[in-house]
């Protein structure tokens, strides 16, 4: 189908569109915000107000956010199009802050695995709705540009969530769960001005539905008549590899960023030795309050930045590719840069890195919601977006407990400081007594070595990339079965 140009379509987008994706970047704010800071939050030591918990830990309450979060949408996103977009997007507007105030007030295991499964539950119904609404305000001439401002204000929501949490964090945890609860209730103001696209069609057809007698299909039995579609299957098979490949950036860089990348170098390089003290700068940047070093978060935050400016752009460029290819090409790049975060800890490296993995994800992630919205009947548009969750939800399922767990049973500087300082002459029980987040800390203590040094040593010495090397692997696999994929059903199109 041929694609309007970049700005002709976003020129016919109507106001619906805005204002979902005003509500969007609302609860992608509040998301991120808590989520990216999350394995920090779950593994900082107890004497500075995190949890305590160590990484395997940390990858149970991942996988039931995962889980539920992209498994709830599957079954129940046939529901926005009988009982209506706007009453899910505010069932699930209430959850989520219910879940953020949990993570706030409970600060243990149970407590933040509960908040977690709360927003889940929250998210997993908004997504359907929301993403519903998008699919029926957009043409198949001007979806590829408006998925992609779509995954944009997806990325603004993303950038600012996490630089906010960055500062609250630092006076003190609960900050940034109270915080998302506040700006989530937000949207309860945009659906003020909220009107559902097709709502007297999807009325009348209920309303027919009613008059006929008909005793109307199980949900969950038209979910697996639709699952036999073998365009549907394959895509969820490959798109199961893709997630799992790409999640990692968020829940298993921080920390790495944290333990074996030195910011400093950075700032330092830009703003001179001594850093900068201009709030602005860092605030926007996702400084520590010295304005010495980038905090991990605002490292990963760099993706959202380059998404939230530039994604129009390249979302313009991926119209005039077949979709498949441009999921391809994408997925490839991605995987491309992990590899890189395998090789190099160097912190501009890591920058190039995450560009070419930000490129990658601007060309695939919006192109997988356009091409399941496209493949939909018309009248299950919420029920495919909410099939487009399946694979997310088993490829980062996999990936929010594997990655975190191996991550701390190989590569994390807390496990490799335990094993180091066995050999500064602590024994066993002595190193077990250190509370979880203090062996770097006690191992500077011993080794009479300044922090950065010790750090580079360690990294030295140890083989902390294979996760990236892993994961890299996976993502090549991917665009390959991708390009594969584009080709089959390019001869189905085309007879």
């Amino acid at each position: 189908m041929k694609q309007l140009g970049t700005f002709a379509a976003i020129a016919s987008l109507g106001y619906v569109f805005w204002v979902c994706g005003a509500m969007e970047m609302v609860e992608r704010l509040a998301w991120y915000g808590a989520r990216q800071v999350s394995g920090l939050y779950a593994t900082d030591a107890v004497s500075r107000g995190g949890l305590g918990l160590v990484e395997s830990d940390l990858g149970l309450i991942f996988a039931a956010w995962a889980v539920t979060q992209t498994f709830v949408p599957v079954f129940t996103g046939g529901i926005s199009d009988r009982i209506g977009y706007k009453e899910t997007i505010a069932l699930s507007t209430v959850l989520k802050i219910a879940g953020y105030l949990l993570m706030a007030t409970l600060p243990s295991f149970n407590g933040f695995l509960a908040g977690a499964v709360v927003v889940a539950c929250g998210t997993g119904i908004f997504k359907p709705g929301l993403q519903g609404t998008i699919a029926r305000s957009c043409t198949r001439q001007n979806s590829s540009v408006a998925w992609g401002i779509f995954y944009q204000t997806v990325n603004i929501g993303g950038f600012i969530g996490p630089i906010l949490a960055a500062h609250l964090r630092q006076l003190a945890w609960a900050n940034v769960f109270y915080a998302c609860a506040a700006i989530i209730a937000l949207n309860f103001l945009l659906l003020l001005c909220y009107t559902e696209p097709g709502k007297a069609e999807r009325l009348a057809r209920r309303a027919a539905i009613a008059a006929s007698g008909t005793r109307e299909e199980a949900l969950w039995r038209a979910s697996l008549r639709e699952l036999r579609n073998p365009l549907l299957l394959w895509y969820i098979a490959l798109f199961c590899g893709f997630w799992f490949m790409l999640m990692i950036l968020w829940d298993v860089a921080p920390l790495y960023f944290r333990d074996w990348v030195d910011t400093s170098t950075l700032v330092s390089d830009v703003f001179g030795p001594e850093g900068t003290r201009n709030r602005a700068l860092i605030f926007f940047f996702g400084l520590d309050n010295g304005g010495t070093r980038m905090l991990p978060e605002g490292l990963v935050n760099l993706n959202a930045m380059l998404i939230m400016t530039t994604c129009f752009l390249v979302a313009g460029a991926g119209a005039r590719m077949r979709a498949a290819n441009a999921m391809a090409l994408g997925t490839f790049l991605a995987a491309s840069a992990l590899l890189v975060f395998g090789g190099f800890n160097a912190a501009w490296v890591i920058v190039a890195a995450l560009a070419v993995f930000s490129t990658g994800e601007m060309l695939s992630s919006p192109k997988s919601s356009e091409y399941a919205a496209n493949i939909a009947p018309e009248d299950r548009k919420a029920m495919y977006l909410g099939f487009s969750q399946l694979p997310i939800g088993v490829g980062w399922s996999l990936e929010s407990y594997l990655g975190p767990t191996l991550y701390g049973e190989y590569a994390s500087r807390e496990t490799i400081s335990r094993t180091a300082l066995g050999e500064h002459g602590l024994g066993p029980a002595e190193i077990a007594a250190i509370p979880n987040g203090e062996a770097f800390s006690k191992l500077v203590e011993l080794s009479a070595q300044p922090a950065a040094a010790l750090q580079a040593q360690l990294y030295a010495a140890n083989d902390v990339g294979s996760l990236w090397y892993l994961m890299g692997s996976v993502g090549l696999l991917t665009a390959f079965g991708l390009w594969v994929y584009g080709r089959w059903t390019y001869r189905i199109a085309t007879g």
